[in-house]
């Protein structure tokens, strides 16, 4: 690992699971067969490769950049940003009398932030070392912006880098553009008031469009009863990561769901490392192993479930075929832990298992919507659903297109079913419990006989 990461305890990576994904609204690629050049940054803007090196940009070197201009721009970006339109901004900033900064540069796992916009800017922070700092970053896959500022959010700077990819006018406009209109908010104080009138707006189109109907399975039920529950809450993602631009296309299919899901287009998770969340499933399920092992069955009256969630682990992670099986893996391994008292009661985050153990319970109301639903959440899923953000979600590929995992109809996904622990109906009602009645391999074999075309 490069020595350019963060090292106080904000920025640390989680040690139950590898980084969170970045949000899924880098539309660059899928997008442009389906709408367009829709992409946030502008059509100018690459999005980052899913192959090919890593930028050789640091900390220290962006740093040192910035010590002579406000306005860091990788080569990579060079064809978005002239050196013209580094002035321009140069310029604007050094009107706005504020610390601003400006750094963008293409983001990939393996290079010295490991792909997180989050990492960059800590790093550029610290090598910088200053406060008060206002820091508008290129997210994670080159398609947004991200906005931090130190010691506070005293400017609203996270909901002016948010907002500039939400608002119509600037649907087509170029990355100068953007982060003109960032800085512009920023300086006038006026990010979260867009912000929210933008999020308003979002709401009320989505909500003005007509619906489907469809009678829904009792909680508990068989077929798709928790996923047609949980369907509607992709909008709240699509609406806050891709703004207007793809509500235009609708398919002409129905969607046999309690809650309509406006078909749109998400990027597929390219940061996610599937050898590695294997090795650490692998290893949790020895870990797991081991910790049954050592209990003392007159102690510890959790074991027989221990035991059951260990060989579910292993069931689950010997026939794992992707990311969202490995995932389950974790769950699992969670969920014997917390039967042997040395883990926490609550499952892994619903909306992305990696993002590690839940925080607390919350109810989340889906976008255009009254119903609210029950899930739990890890401690930054919380912190967006309080400021009404789209939290990051795991992604699969379902029948050619790319949704969140919970849009799967629930006979043909365990983890749709169960939002990974979160969906569970009782004390009884286990993942374990599931795994070993043959939920799980009864939905592999849905999978082959239907297929999934991703």
């Amino acid at each position: 690992m490069s020595s350019d990461r963060p090292t106080h305890p904000s920025a640390a990576p989680r040690s139950a699971a590898p980084r969170p994904a970045a949000l899924l609204t880098a539309l660059l690629l899928a997008a442009a067969a389906l709408l367009g050049p829709v992409a946030v940054l502008g059509p100018a803007a690459p999005a980052r490769a899913a192959t090919g090196a890593p930028s050789t940009a640091t900390g220290a070197s962006i740093a040192e950049a910035l010590k002579s201009a406000p306005v860091y721009v990788d080569p990579a970006f060079a064809a978005a940003v002239t050196p013209a339109q580094q002035q321009q901004l140069a310029d604007q900033i050094a009107a706005t009398g504020l610390p601003v900064k400006v750094v963008l540069v293409p983001l990939q796992k393996g290079d010295a932030f490991d792909g997180s916009s989050k990492a960059l800017a800590e790093v550029v922070q610290q090598r910088l070392g200053q406060s008060p700092l206002i820091l508008l970053t290129s997210d994670d896959y080159g398609s947004w912006l991200r906005g931090t500022e130190w010691p506070a959010d005293t400017h609203q700077v996270r909901d002016s880098a948010t907002a500039v990819g939400m608002l119509k006018e600037l649907k087509d406009a170029g990355l100068t553009a953007k982060v003109s209109r960032a800085i512009e908010l920023i300086s006038t104080g006026k990010g979260t008031e867009v912000y929210k009138a933008e999020t308003a707006r979002l709401d009320r189109e989505y909500s003005a469009r007509p619906h489907t109907d469809d009678s829904a399975a009792a909680p508990g039920g068989s077929g798709g009863s928790h996923t047609a529950l949980f369907a509607g809450v992709a909008a709240l993602v699509v609406a806050l990561a891709v703004g207007a631009g793809l509500y235009a296309r609708r398919r002409r299919a129905p969607r046999h769901t309690a809650f309509s899901f406006p078909d749109a287009v998400f990027a597929a998770d390219r940061a996610a490392d599937e050898a590695g969340l294997r090795r650490q499933a692998a290893d949790e399920v020895l870990a797991l192993g081991a910790a049954v092992d050592a209990a003392d069955g007159a102690t510890t009256p959790g074991l027989a479930r221990a035991l059951d969630a260990y060989d579910a682990a292993g069931r689950v992670l010997d026939a794992a075929r992707d990311i969202p099986d490995l995932a389950g893996v974790l769950a699992l391994a969670a969920e014997g832990r917390a039967a042997l008292g040395t883990g926490p009661a609550l499952p892994l985050c619903f909306f992305d298992p990696r993002h590690g153990a839940a925080e607390r319970r919350t109810t989340w109301r889906p976008l255009g919507r009254r119903e609210r639903v029950d899930v739990a959440a890890c401690a930054d899923c919380v912190q967006a659903l309080r400021a009404r953000r789209a939290p990051q979600v795991l992604a699969v590929r379902e029948q050619g297109r790319t949704v969140p995992y919970f849009e799967v109809p629930a006979d043909r996904s365990l983890w749709a079913a169960t939002g990974y622990g979160s969906l569970l109906s009782g004390p009884e009602d286990t993942l374990a419990a599931r795994v070993g009645t043959g939920a799980f391999s009864r939905t592999r074999g849905t999978e082959r006989g239907e297929g999934r075309t991703g």
